[in-house]
């Protein structure tokens, strides 16, 4: 899953529903960051619950409530693309609320070469916001040409990830064993600019034969019982952040099931100051074609 959460708007990190630093580079197989593309991602639609979990450092939030509808399609040939819509409100007493709403495209090449994307932010009335972009990796550097908000084109290392690449990393480290992995990723999140360090934990993996202690449409689902599974969380931190204490905290931190085909799961996602829970309430993967294989 590949989508973020924004603290004010309540929203996924558009590239963690599909959900995903390197301090210092170190590739899982051996071979360029792109080239960990082994996994085979299930073309599915869902539908994700949002709810207050717990609020906490005197935050004044009453209660916080929302929807995810999340598309995920495409395979090794054609690139993948994530599709999600996403509407929210929050609480804060005494009249005070803020609804959101959030609605995200993006198309990633299966080979990380190539990241598009699109985001549209509308708060209460007020207008709305997009980011619109096109990422493209050259050698060591990564190209980024935004036309949305501001026309403008710059750099960043050829070592960052994009969010299919991240979450195809993830599987194929938990695949090996790993309990840790430091990513450095772009999702054209906040104003198409920001590059986050990660650092992914990963648990011991739960058999299709082994219930979880909560069911959803994805358990029950005669397809994902055969799968393997595993908790991961990852924390998201800003690269350009200075710390003073040596020890950085992170902006917010996901906690999620991954699923080996890159469904995820019971999600958590911590923002400090409150928590937002997110069940997995509709899971449908009948209308999606399956994917055909390379020539």
């Amino acid at each position: 899953m590949r989508a973020r959460f924004d603290c004010f708007t309540f929203g996924f990190w558009p590239g963690a529903l599909t959900l995903v630093v390197a301090a210092a580079f170190s590739p899982l197989l051996g071979k360029p960051a792109h080239a960990a593309a082994g996994t085979s991602f299930l073309p599915h639609q869902a539908l994700y619950d949002l709810s207050l979990l717990k609020s906490r450092g005197g935050t004044s939030l009453d209660s916080a409530r929302g929807r995810i509808l999340y598309k995920f399609s495409g395979n090794a040939c054609e690139g993948y693309t994530s599709d999600f819509r996403q509407v929210s409100e929050m609480d804060g007493g005494e009249g005070r609320s803020t609804l959101s709403d959030l609605q995200s495209t993006s198309w990633e090449d299966a080979e990380g070469k190539s990241y598009r994307f699109k985001i549209v932010t509308r708060m209460n009335d007020s207008d709305q916001s997009e980011v619109d972009g096109l990422a493209e990796r050259t050698g060591d550097k990564i190209t980024v040409k935004l036309t949305q908000p501001v026309a403008k084109t710059f750099t960043v290392d050829g070592k960052v990830v994009f969010p299919t690449e991240q979450i195809q990393r993830i599987i194929a480290a938990a695949k090996e064993g790993k309990s840790l992995l430091e990513l450095t990723v772009y999702d054209g999140s906040d104003n198409g600019e920001k590059v986050y360090n990660t650092l992914s934990v990963i648990g011991k993996p739960i058999h299709g034969d082994k219930p979880g202690s909560t069911s959803d449409p994805s358990t029950t689902n005669d397809h994902m019982k055969k799968l393997t599974r595993w908790p991961v969380t990852v924390s998201y931190y800003d690269r350009d952040a200075k710390t003073h204490s040596g020890e950085q905290t992170p902006v917010y931190t996901m906690s999620f099931e991954l699923f080996e085909d890159g469904v995820s799961r019971a999600l958590v996602l911590d923002y400090n100051d409150f928590v937002i829970s997110g069940t997995l309430g509709k899971f449908d993967v009948s209308d999606v074609r399956k994917a055909k294989p390379c020539k």
